[in-house]
């Protein structure tokens, strides 16, 4: 006869959003079991320690600190964190060093312009994306913004090519297939930080208490009269309500089961959403071969179509280290590639800038988030026709009983860290019935 177990609430997933949820739901005065396929807590945030270096594979930036639940539990839980200003992509609002098509260096005036112009059409893509039609792509609406200015070729070319990078670096697609919104929540409100020690310090600090059930593979979760029904490879579990934090990727998988269905309007959501192909490369070196004091490292034109940017990890830890990103068609492209193969591919680029003085790494770290069978890539994003609205479809309540979480499912700062906390947070509420401080997190 099967075994089963019981709990007030099960939690499935124990990344940031579950355990934001399970350690309200838990404060609230409900027996709370959190169910985590993998032998850690986290999820995509995963701080390697191997070698005598702290790499975060998955999360690295709260971009932009003003107002973020993410730094006010970091500074509550004693958790350093460095000023480090480029993860939003931004053209100059630090310092970096800039090559041209041919990889010769850009002059400052050559940078004031470039910046300049893509300042320019940001600010005329604002109208032209709330004028767009539902299923347009963020390329087609970039196109629509660079026909207002009357440049030439290549000075549109560069600010083209910024647009299509970006989507890339923020939301591991090219702009061509990203739908016209999937940038709208792309700001960043004060400086942008990293964590010296680890971001994996949140989720340890999240996770303390609660009855964590790691290696606990959950392959169905099912609505029924008396409840839910959780079954697992090492167990089913017996609830009165689930909230479930598996990554899209997971769900579009069908690895997690939802039965009965979802209903309709979630099916729509969730089919709008899709997760990335956006992975890290870290580099480290004897030595130094860029300039002090910058922040990163990029190039334009067609060489940096894969390999464009670098940025200095020496603000983290006193190391020689660049991380670069294999984003969207790049992490595509090479998948298949061993880890040499990436490397070699990325120093390829950097000689063409440095020359002979860019040396042999000491070291790399080639994260594999695509082939994680537990997240199916690093992170969703919009496809065309998808509104910002539509992550929220995902989190309303189904049935009284279940409740989807985690960073897909919240649409004012998705494929954020700050997005899977807040839509933990939300969960829990709705699980409760009633308002909680998101601050109980971490009083």
């Amino acid at each position: 006869m099967e075994t089963v177990d019981s709990a007030d609430v099960v939690v499935v997933g124990a990344g940031v959003s579950g355990l934001a949820a399970a350690r309200l739901i838990a404060r609230g005065g409900r027996r709370v079991v959190v169910l985590e396929a993998r032998d850690r807590v986290g999820g995509r945030v995963f701080t390697d320690r191997s070698g005598g270096h702290i790499t975060d594979r998955g999360a690295s930036w709260i971009h932009g600190i003003d107002d973020s639940p993410v730094a006010e539990a970091a500074r509550a839980f004693g958790m350093p964190m460095v000023e480090f200003t480029v993860g939003g992509y931004q053209p100059d609002s630090r310092p970096l060093t800039y090559f041209d098509a041919r990889g010769e260096r850009l002059s400052p005036d050559a940078v004031r312009q470039y910046a300049d112009d893509i300042r320019a059409v940001n600010q005329t893509l604002v109208e032209i994306i709330a004028r767009a039609r539902p299923d347009a792509t963020y390329g087609e609406v970039v196109e629509r913004a660079l026909d207002t200015h009357e440049w030439d070729t290549e000075r549109k070319e560069r600010v083209r090519e910024y647009n299509d990078r970006r989507a890339q670096e923020q939301y591991g697609i090219g702009m061509s297939g990203l739908g016209a919104h999937g940038l709208d929540d792309d700001t960043v409100d004060g400086d942008e930080v990293v964590f010296p020690r680890g971001y994996d310090e949140l989720a340890t600090n999240l996770a303390a208490g609660l009855d964590v059930r790691l290696e606990h593979v959950v392959s169905s979760v099912e609505r029924t009269s008396a409840g839910v029904t959780v079954r697992t490879d090492r167990g089913t579990y017996a609830a009165e309500q689930v909230v479930v934090t598996v990554p899209v990727g997971v769900l579009h998988a069908g690895d997690v089961v939802i039965e009965p269905s979802l209903p309709e309007a979630h099916r729509r959501a969730l089919a709008l959403l899709r997760m990335n192909a956006f992975e890290k490369v870290v580099l480290r070196f004897a030595e130094r071969f860029w300039d002090a004091g910058v922040y990163g490292i990029r190039q334009l034109g067609d060489e940096g179509e894969w390999w464009h940017s670098w940025y200095d990890l020496g603000r983290l830890h006193d190391e020689p280290a660049l991380l670069t990103f294999a984003a969207g068609p790049a992490a595509v492209a090479t998948r298949t590639w061993s880890d040499e193969e990436i490397v070699a591919s990325t120093l390829v680029q950097l000689r063409r800038l440095y020359g002979d003085a860019v040396p042999e790494p000491t070291s790399a770290i080639v994260t594999r988030w695509q082939d994680d069978p537990f997240s199916r890539g690093s992170y969703a994003f919009m496809l065309p026709g998808s509104v910002g609205a539509d992550h929220d479809v995902l989190a309303e309540p189904v049935d009284g009983v279940l409740h989807l979480a985690g960073e897909a499912t919240w649409g004012d700062d998705p494929a954020t860290v700050p997005g899977a906390l807040l839509s933990g947070h939300r969960a829990a509420q709705n699980v409760l019935g009633r308002e909680i401080l998101v601050s109980d997190l971490w009083a």
